[in-house]
């Protein structure tokens, strides 16, 4: 792919004009191998590029050039560029200015975002996800864990669940969770906010018990407090405490070096009672060579027979 084939291909994804939170551009699922570093997201009038890995200067230059002649066109108002290899200073306004109060738009529902951080406060591959539980959260009691800016906890009591326990060990993202239910008109009179270490806090958590409905969607890796490949498991092993007769459990898993099988022998080992149900599809936004490699979105029901 030249960049002038890469400059059309984003145009045509951008032919809607929705003011959605939109993947415009996805090589990070190798799809595309010549651009395999970049992604290029959608958000309203910011055009939002991430470089994963530092790339050639006269490529870098390129691809800004045709960055500002896509904003141009489209009529975006500001274009920033994340160098997400970088440890620090790795966002750069490119283009305009960034408003005060930033937040974008899914389904109908706002979510706060920073670009002072490298996760920018919604992960835009977890869309089917979040519409998965909004389809079953009515009148549910929901355990969110690894809740993060508890988007999850916003779509579930926009549908009526009846609570929605968020569980994260950054008391920041749970702030920006508080602000998420607070800026859709949602009553948090239904929503705990627990800044715990869920590994070490299962008396904490299972005080609001049964959940309905959990989720689980972890970091692949957090120096010192989660690593999939074994923590997984602690997790799955503690399912029966939690989950009300017929609890559905969402199991994400976004490890690479993970396939689907992973999960699977984790529940049927540790788990069994918890029957698979289905892999949920990704996004076409985000195409990719290889579905193991990418984003694992699993449905368990449990079952006492």
């Amino acid at each position: 792919m030249t960049i002038d084939e890469l400059k059309e291909l984003i145009l045509l994804n951008l032919k809607d004009d929705s003011k959605e939170f939109k993947r415009v551009f996805h090589g990070r699922g190798n799809y595309y191998q010549d651009f395999h570093y970049l992604c290029v997201d959608s958000l309203d009038e910011i055009l939002f590029v991430t470089l994963f890995e530092a790339i050639d200067e006269d490529l870098e230059k390129d691809l800004k050039k045709i960055f500002e002649q896509i904003c141009e066109k489209k009529k975006f108002k500001c274009l920033v560029l994340q160098k997400r290899y970088q440890k620090e200073n790795f966002c750069e306004v490119l283009k305009g200015n960034l408003p005060n109060n930033l937040y974008i738009e899914e389904n109908n529902l706002k979510y706060n975002i920073n670009f002072t951080n490298q996760n920018i406060g919604l992960f835009p591959d977890m869309k089917a996800g979040r519409e998965f539980i909004s389809l079953i959260s009515k009148n549910k009691n929901i355990l969110n864990l690894f809740s993060y800016t508890c988007a999850f906890s916003v779509v579930a009591i926009a549908s009526d669940a009846s609570q929605v326990v968020n569980v994260d060990m950054s008391k920041g993202a749970l702030s920006v969770g508080r602000e998420n239910h607070r800026i859709n008109n949602l009553d948090t009179k239904r929503v705990k906010f627990l800044p715990y270490n869920i590994l070490k806090s299962w008396s904490r958590i299972k005080k609001f018990a049964p959940y309905d409905i959990i989720i689980i969607d972890p970091p692949s890796f957090q120096k010192g407090s989660f690593a999939v490949s074994k923590d997984y498991e602690k997790i799955i092993k503690r399912l029966h405490e939690l989950s009300s007769p017929t609890c559905t459990v969402l199991s994400c898993l976004n490890a690479p070096e993970l396939d689907t099988s992973f999960m699977k022998d984790l529940f049927a080992n540790l788990a069994s009672e918890f029957k698979y149900e289905k892999r949920l599809d990704n996004l076409e936004t985000f195409p990719t060579n290889n579905e193991e490699k990418t984003l694992k979105n699993m449905i368990f029901k449990r079952e006492i027979i």
